[in-house]
């Protein structure tokens, strides 16, 4: 799945503003999964409800490997409660799946139109041997909207918060 394909997959009835959760399991799924996931994902925003009231919400498993999450709340504003039932999904995926959906010190790079990814405390290394350099495309899973997702999900590494931790690093 190339990145341009976000506009085609996520709804346009959602409003740039809806707020995005990204979970990025320890590896890609394979076929099967992925379905079985989606089938999942599915059940859980057509039926995601705060307070009683329905969420304008979707989610759906993305390059086989990230768990994208988005609730409109223009009408309905995801509570305490209804974020809850999302972490719980995801728990479930996470058991059933026997996968890490929380660890957020792995990292993931387009390299040569594939995801990989690598710990973040390899990075300096990766970069040293030129397997990725600072062009390289970073998936950033700390964007907060739709809007964000659209625009800076797959963003070049020099132009992401890793940069100013790399530079960090390298300077102490």
């Amino acid at each position: 799945m190339d990145i341009s394909v976000l506009q085609s997959v996520i709804p346009a009835d959602l409003a740039d503003n809806s707020r995005v959760w990204i979970y990025q399991s320890n590896r890609a799924f394979i076929e099967r999964e992925e379905t079985e996931i989606n089938e999942q994902l599915h059940q859980f925003y057509t039926q995601w409800q705060a307070h009683g009231a329905p969420v304008k919400g979707w989610a759906k498993l993305l390059f086989r490997q990230f768990i994208v999450i988005i609730a409109d709340e223009n009408d309905v504003h995801v509570s305490g409660c209804s974020t809850d039932a999302s972490v719980r999904v995801i728990k479930s995926i996470e058991r059933q799946y026997e996968v890490n959906m929380f660890d957020r010190l792995m990292l993931t790079f387009l390299v040569k139109g594939k995801a990989e990814m690598l710990p973040l405390n390899q990075i300096p290394y990766a970069l040293e041997k030129g397997y990725i350099s600072m062009d390289t495309p970073l998936f950033n899973n700390l964007v907060n909207t739709k809007a964000e997702l659209m625009s800076n999900w797959l963003i070049p590494i020099k132009d992401s918060w890793l940069a100013a931790r790399l530079a960090a690093t390298h300077t102490s």
